[in-house]
């Protein structure tokens, strides 16, 4: 038997001050009223992976929903739900994760904030205890919140980074928060340290030899070990024609 969402009183975070005419740290915001080109559409499904997934490698993308948002048969709020529901997102985000932890990832990528306190993430998980994952993205996507900040066609984004008192905004989700859990990363070796024992130098671009520079040729050049040819020492007084010279046989 499913429970109501438990109450908790919401702290005063970025995304709950309004704009005042500051931007939402420059965010590209990706709708589907304004977009129509088949290229603004292809980067507002780009935006959407980014969202949600931060990657979404080629065996991860979810081509049946691609092709139904192109064609208008599904909204961006279905094509939201669709990548909350798969397989991608579900053995990366919530297998590897504490129910709490999972709210988490979710309040950022669909609600576009940070979770407001503990009380929160108690709340939500409660519904995901009762509920499922299903459940709790339905109701997720359904809340008002939702409803009143992204509606049917616009993607999610992070919320408010940046008020006009601060010079330097929020940190990105993606990197305040990694994917997996931290007895997951631990189990899987992350994160590993990685030392070059050479040293890579940075050339500029308009620094770099072009095409039939010599210096292109050097490695072939170093590759090539040229020695003289042995001189022959023997002298032709030491040469016995009888023996040297063949004679047919009868």
């Amino acid at each position: 038997m499913a429970i109501p969402l438990l109450t908790y009183a919401p702290s005063c975070p970025n995304q709950r001050v309004d704009a005042l005419g500051a931007p939402d740290d420059e965010a590209i915001i990706y709708s589907t009223d304004d977009q129509f080109l088949p290229t603004e559409m292809e980067d507002l499904i780009n935006a959407a992976y980014r969202q949600i997934f931060f990657h979404a490698f080629k065996w991860d993308r979810e081509i049946v929903l691609e092709s139904q948002l192109r064609n208008r048969q599904i909204t961006v709020r279905d094509f939201i739900r669709g990548l909350l529901l798969s397989n991608t997102f579900i053995d990366s985000f919530y297998n590897k994760n504490s129910n709490y932890r999972f709210v988490e990832h979710c309040i950022q990528k669909v609600l576009g904030r940070r979770v407001y306190n503990e009380a929160e993430k108690i709340a939500w998980s409660a519904v995901v205890m009762t509920k499922g994952v299903k459940g709790f993205i339905d109701d997720l996507l359904n809340s008002d919140e939702y409803i009143e900040n992204f509606g049917e066609n616009t993607v999610p984004y992070h919320r408010r980074r940046i008020l006009p008192s601060r010079v330097i905004g929020e940190t990105p989700f993606n990197i305040t928060s990694p994917r997996y859990d931290a007895y997951y990363r631990d189990k899987l070796g992350f994160p590993q340290p990685i030392w070059q024992e050479a040293v890579r130098t940075f050339r500029p671009y308009d620094k770099q030899p072009k095409t039939g520079d010599p210096s292109l040729f050097l490695n072939m050049v170093r590759s090539i070990n040229p020695r003289a040819a042995k001189q022959n020492g023997t002298s032709a007084y030491d040469i016995d024609i009888d023996k040297t010279v063949p004679y047919r046989r009868r």
